[in-house]
Formats: structure tokens, C-alpha cells, sequence
């Protein structure tokens, strides 16, 4: 995690809408509850309870990041869009979470606005490309889930 998420969770801002978001699953999978609550837009954020999004998070297991389209305009845009699914297991059972976010340029870095859930289907053809695959548990040699392409215990496994 020191060389992919650490930094933002640690508090250097998020340079793209598409690194935020990284970074927002990665503190989803290891239960960061402050860090998703500084990064959420101010004017968005609720009253915010750690005990009960403990509780919440307790038996999710947060297995992989699939990013489908981003909308971030570089240096001169102010907003951007990431859309992605989101692959989980709680219980023993594995649920895919797609939603189409949006993010604000605040200062140096970005923050979470809100989000479509289960968007429109998106895509050249008109359909979202989404993995079939089964998800399992993130080994240490493992693709890392925030999708930077190393292993797990190279990136946010460290």
C-alpha cells in the first residue's frame, strides 16, 4: 500500500478522479472509515457513526475493482466520473456492486459527490463489459483488488 493508496490515505492529495476512487476501495477494504468520510464532498457528508460502519463492514470481504469508464479531464476539468463494479463476498455470498461516481476537484486533490447505482449500460456496444470470473479470497500473490496491477503483497497488501 506505501506505493499505490498509502500516500492519499496517509493524506497527500488525489492527483485524478480515478486515484481517489482507488483509494476510497482500498480504505472499503481495509475498513478506513475516516479516510471515506474526509474524502466524501463536505456538503455530502452525514453525521458519521465508525461503530456502525464497523459493524456494517464486519463480514464484507472486499475482493476486486473493475474500472469501466472514467471521465477525468486532467489539471483544467473541476469534475470527474468513474465507473466501476465493485466485487465483494459477505456471508459467503458474492455480490458485484456497479455504480457510476462522481467526483469534484477540491483544492490540490478530489472528493467523492455521489453515485448512480446499477447506471445504464455503458460501452462501445452498449453493454458493460464485466468479468465473469469467481471471485475468492486476495492472496499475497494475488492481483491487487485496487487494480494497479501488482500483487497484493507489493502494493496494498504491504
Amino acid at each position: 500500500m506505501s506505493s499505490c493508496c498509502g500516500p492519499l490515505i496517509a493524506g497527500a492529495p488525489a492527483a485524478t478522479a480515478e486515484a481517489l476512487m482507488r483509494s476510497r476501495f482500498t480504505a472499503f477494504a481495509l475498513g478506513d472509515a475516516a479516510y471515506l468520510h474526509k474524502t466524501h464532498a463536505p456538503e455530502k457528508r452525514r453525521p458519521f457513526d465508525p461503530i456502525a460502519f464497523a459493524a456494517a463492514q464486519a463480514d464484507t470481504e472486499w475482493l476486486g475493482l473493475e474500472i469501466l469508464a472514467i471521465e477525468d479531464g486532467g489539471p483544467a476539468e473541476d469534475a470527474g466520473m468513474v465507473e466501476f463494479v465493485a466485487t465483494s463476498r459477505r456471508r459467503g455470498r458474492i455480490s458485484r456492486l456497479h455504480e457510476r461516481s462522481r467526483f469534484r476537484r477540491e483544492g490540490a486533490g478530489w472528493v467523492y459527490v455521489d453515485g448512480i447505482f446499477d447506471p445504464a449500460p455503458t460501452g462501445a456496444a452498449g453493454a458493460v463489459v464485466a468479468s465473469t470470473e469467481r471471485a475468492t479470497k486476495v492472496g499475497r500473490n494475488d492481483p491487487c483488488p485496487c487494480g494497479s496491477g501488482r500483487k497484493f503483497k507489493k502494493c496494498c497488501g504491504a
